[in-house]
């Protein structure tokens, strides 16, 4: 597993601490990149859920997002992204926030440019997590959000203010881009 884009494009990332986790693939992640352009991810403020091994994030951070918080409830995970940020050299511009996606959504501070998300394929109830990210300051208006999940979960094409842009499949994976719109 490496970086695919940016500044420390082809970095190679320590791989998930816990058994029969199962990371962003780099084509995944390099489709997500060309899909989102650099407009989208230059400057921006990015929110990784779920970040496993912060590959999302990283991600970003290389293509030159200004900051990224990373959630993972994983200690042992939480421990694999700090090095991922230290092997990239990322870590002055991001932090780990290792605590439950739906706690830490009740303390992040928003608005944030770019959430990315790449929950386990076994979470097949994602709506809770989409509405909490819409009804709060979160997401700025305009904003993207970056769904992956597997092809046999259907996610809705609005979640309130976000609303689907388009889905792409990738083998057993599926890519939805969210926008949101502006406040009512």
């Amino acid at each position: 597993m490496r970086v695919t884009g940016g500044l420390v494009r082809g970095r190679k990332l320590m791989p998930p601490a816990i058994t029969g986790a199962r990371p962003t693939s780099d084509l995944v992640r390099g489709a997500i990149f060309s899909i989102l352009g650099q407009d989208s991810v230059s400057d921006a403020r990015v929110l990784d859920l779920f970040a496993g091994t912060g590959s999302l994030g990283i991600e970003a951070l290389s293509r030159e997002a200004a900051w990224a918080d990373f959630v993972e409830m994983s200690p042992k995970q939480c421990g694999v992204i700090k090095s991922n940020l230290d092997i990239t050299g990322l870590a002055d511009r991001a932090e780990v926030i290792c605590r439950k996606t739906e706690r830490a959504l009740e303390s992040l501070q928003g608005p944030y440019n770019l959430v990315l998300m790449d929950p386990p394929y076994r979470m097949t109830v994602l709506a809770p997590v989409l509405q909490a990210l819409q009804q709060g300051q979160l997401v700025e208006d305009g904003g993207t959000v970056v769904v992956g999940h597997s092809k046999r979960v259907a996610l809705d094409s609005n979640y309130g203010r976000l609303q689907c842009k388009g889905t792409r499949k990738y083998g057993d994976s599926a890519v939805d881009v969210f926008m949101a719109g502006l406040n009512q």
